[in-house]
């Protein structure tokens, strides 16, 4: 199977997972994931966010999601339970399709990771 069709594929499998469990059935999109992947790891599951505190939590699955790729390092836990990163590498300039698909390749290496979706 190609390597895009894969992917696709997985995507699809992690979106339908989430949808079904966090959105009774309807679809969630890139952004949702996101913001879904940020509450997870802060490890704050119950709590109800603020809008600016839904950015940063989407900011801290930004930068999970992208650590393996080496643009990004975590750093430290600070006193409220907020994990902090450090930018290692600056992220390459691409267009909002490219970008895209390297975060649903991130996301979906993520819930692999997590033994959510399995490899097939």
């Amino acid at each position: 199977m190609a390597r895009d069709e894969k992917l696709k594929l997985q995507w699809e499998e992690v979106q339908q997972k989430l949808s079904n469990q966090f959105a009774d059935g309807e679809t969630l999109e890139l952004d949702a994931i996101i913001y879904l992947i940020g509450v997870q790891e802060l490890g704050q599951l119950h709590r109800r966010f603020k809008k600016d505190h839904k950015i940063d939590l989407m900011h801290i699955a930004i930068c999970r999601l992208l650590e393996p790729y080496g643009y990004y390092k975590f750093d430290y836990i600070d006193a409220d339970g907020w994990p902090h990163y450090n930018i290692v590498e600056k992220l390459p300039t691409l267009k909002a399709g490219e970008q895209a698909v390297m975060m649903k390749e991130a996301i979906v290496e993520y819930f692999l990771e997590k033994n959510y979706i399995t490899a097939e």
